[in-house]
Parts: C-alpha cells; structure tokens; sequence
C-alpha cells in the first residue's frame, strides 16, 4: 500500500515520530479509522491535513499513542515490587533512581509512589515519568481520573491518597510531586543513565521485534548492574541473557 508507506515517511519528517516501527497492520487500522471518521479518503489527502492543521495533528499522535491505563493494574505485580523488588534495592541505596516510561496519562508512575511510600517518606521518592503524547502528559500532570481508573486500588491507599470530586478522583499533591513529566521518544532519543528502577508496561507489545530489541538493549545500558526492568504481563522476555538480564521474578528482570 504505497500511501501508507510515503504517510509514514512524511509522518517521520514531520514529527521525528517512526511509524515503521510499529506494527503496521495494528497501526493502519487504528489509523484508517480515524481519517475515515474525519471524512478522508486516503493516507495523502490525511496527511496535507495534518500537515495545515495542529489540532487535526495532535488527535493522530494520540490516536497512534495508547492511552489505556491504570492504577495498580496487573495487582499481584504490584505486589512483588513492593514485598520482594523494593526491599533488595533499597538496601544498596536509599535514594532510587526510577524511570516510568511510556508512562501514558500517569497512572503507572503514581502507583510506583504509593508502593514505595510504604517503605519511605514521599519527600525521599523521586520518579522520572515519560511519555511520546504530550496530551497524555498533561493530563498526568492534572492527576484526575475517572473511577474505573481506580478499579484495583487497595482501599486504604484509595482513602490515603485520592479525593473525591463529583464523578472523578484527584491524586494527593504530595504524590504528584514525586513524579516529574518529560516528553520522550523511546525509539529516537537519549536514554539517561544509572536508574535502579525502569518500568515499562504494555507498550512494547505494539512494537515491531526489532524496535523491541532496540529499546531493551538501550534500557538495560540505562540501569546500574543490579537494577530492575519491570515489564507488562504480555511482555515476557524470553531471551533476557541477550539483553544482560537475569529473571528476578515473573516480569521482573536484573541486569547482571
């Protein structure tokens, strides 16, 4: 479909944003969806849409960007971080260094809070949240969310760190200050350096095998040797040696 193949080049120009790199059946559907509902015929007519119009441009990055998330999903997880995984690191260094990555609207990086404000005071906790849909960071940033965002959170974290307003709920202020919200392209920009802690959950399984490979190898040079990758529960890596992980538990790798 040659359309879609000079789309994701102009896409790329524009934006610095590779759709090649994900899966492509996946991403023209989700796509092709969204310039048929604004009336377009095809990929060109689309893109010299975007190309005039920002707003028309931010809907496509939140489109081709997927938003679904929330707090302490996958709660058995949770749980190991925060019986098993917290405790090991904290003993070689009281101050972690975490990364939440691909962070969507900021669930994830909040959750990671409320876990290790069981083992320290929220003035010592220190999390690095990013994401590639600004959109979505913003909306981080605010921390209101609807209920079913809430689905698994413990009780009395719930009653702990969220308040209640009309329909919604709004995280603490002292948990959204321990995060902080870059915009980050996983597959084109600088990694940092000697995190503890790098999350990572239910993006990579829209990544084609090679971006994957990529994006492990970058973050397994982005950890100190001990450190943890924390991946989603589709996102088992089955060859973690290739990477210098050692299996810590289920989801959980260490770099040796």
């Amino acid at each position: 479909m040659p359309d879609y193949i000079k789309f994701v080049d102009s896409v790329k120009r524009k934006t610095g944003i590779d759709l090649a790199a994900y899966k492509e059946a996946q991403m023209k559907r989700r796509l092709t969806s969204l310039y048929e509902k604004k009336g377009y015929k095809n990929f060109v007519d689309f893109f010299q849409a975007l190309d005039r119009d920002n707003n028309l441009l931010n809907e496509f990055l939140d489109r081709m960007t997927i938003n679904v998330s929330e707090f302490y999903r996958n709660a058995k997880r949770w749980d190991v971080l925060e019986q098993k995984i917290f405790p090991k690191l904290l003993a070689e260094n009281k101050r972690l260094k975490i990364w939440s990555a691909a962070c969507s609207t900021g669930e994830e990086p909040y959750t990671t809070a409320m876990v290790l404000s069981n083992h320290q005071p929220l003035s010592q906790i220190s999390i690095l949240a990013t994401d590639l849909d600004e959109n979505a960071i913003q909306r981080a940033k605010v921390g209101i969310y609807p209920e079913r965002s809430l689905a698994e959170v413990p009780a009395n974290v719930k009653s702990k760190y969220f308040e209640k307003q009309a329909a919604f709920y709004k995280v603490d202020d002292a948990i959204k200050r321990t995060v902080t919200f870059k915009k980050h392209n996983l597959l084109k920009d600088t990694y940092e350096k000697n995190f503890d802690l790098i999350i990572c959950r239910n993006v990579m399984i829209y990544f084609t095998e090679e971006a994957k490979d990529q994006i492990y190898k970058n973050f397994s040079n982005s950890l100190k040797p001990g450190g943890i990758l924390f991946v989603g529960s589709t996102e088992q890596i089955f060859n973690p040696g290739n990477y210098g992980f050692e299996t810590e538990d289920t989801f959980f790798y260490r770099k040796k």
